[in-house]
């Protein structure tokens, strides 16, 4: 089975990682080049709105953009998550796993959109790249947003 397309926002802020984004951290740490960046951090927007870090669902991942080879594993990891299955299913992994969002390099994916697609914070309103710092722009690391099921480990990869 596969699991359903979900987003999950985040609301406030917690003081530990969620089971599932330290089960991330360790499936990329086993599987993928570049090094962990961190969890957690509270970071508020408003009125019941937070960055998913804030509730421990979210993950930096250090890869530079500016580094060739640093540039390929990127790829390579958001190609693999984002590959269909032998089903047909699309983002397979991604979906199975529980990630809602990857960002990387001023390009964003977000659960049920078709492919990674321009991250609005590097654009001006007409779509001109806008100068931003390298973190912002995530060119110095990939964000790894998770949903629920996949922070609590109830997906299909973690239950298996």
């Amino acid at each position: 089975p596969i699991d359903d397309y979900q987003y999950d926002h985040a609301k406030d802020c917690r003081k530990h990682p969620a089971k599932g984004t330290e089960a991330l951290a360790a499936w990329l740490d086993k599987n993928a080049g570049g090094s962990f960046w961190g969890i957690m951090r509270c970071e508020r927007w408003g009125k019941g709105r937070a960055s998913l870090h804030a509730e421990g669902r979210a993950i930096d991942w250090h890869l530079n953009v500016h580094n060739g080879s640093d540039r390929r594993e990127a790829t390579r990891i958001i190609n693999l998550l984002l590959a269909p299955d032998r089903a047909g299913n699309f983002h397979a992994l991604a979906r199975r796993m529980g990630i809602q969002e990857i960002i990387w390099n001023c390009r964003s994916w977000y659960s049920g959109s078709e492919s990674m697609r321009p991250y609005s914070p590097c654009y001006d309103s007409k779509g001109r790249r806008k100068k931003i710092d390298d973190t912002t722009a995530h060119r110095d690391h990939i964000h790894f947003g998770i949903n629920w099921r996949g922070a609590k480990k109830r997906t299909t990869f973690w239950s298996r």
